[in-house]
């Protein structure tokens, strides 16, 4: 979870960013969060856990 809280933080950074750096910078900082938090996700679907645990 906190993972994803930083994931947050830093895709907040970049767009609050965009205006001020390239075009190609922004999107391929945009493509490397979202691949890992694909990573992340898969990671925690392999894990087993349910959504009833907490």
């Amino acid at each position: 979870m906190v993972f994803i809280v930083f994931a947050l933080l830093l895709l907040g950074l970049f767009l609050g960013s965009v205006a001020h750096i390239p075009i190609p910078v922004s999107l391929i900082a945009g493509a490397l969060i979202a691949i890992w938090l694909t990573i992340f996700m898969v990671r925690e679907r392999r894990s087993g856990r349910s959504e009833g645990d907490a």
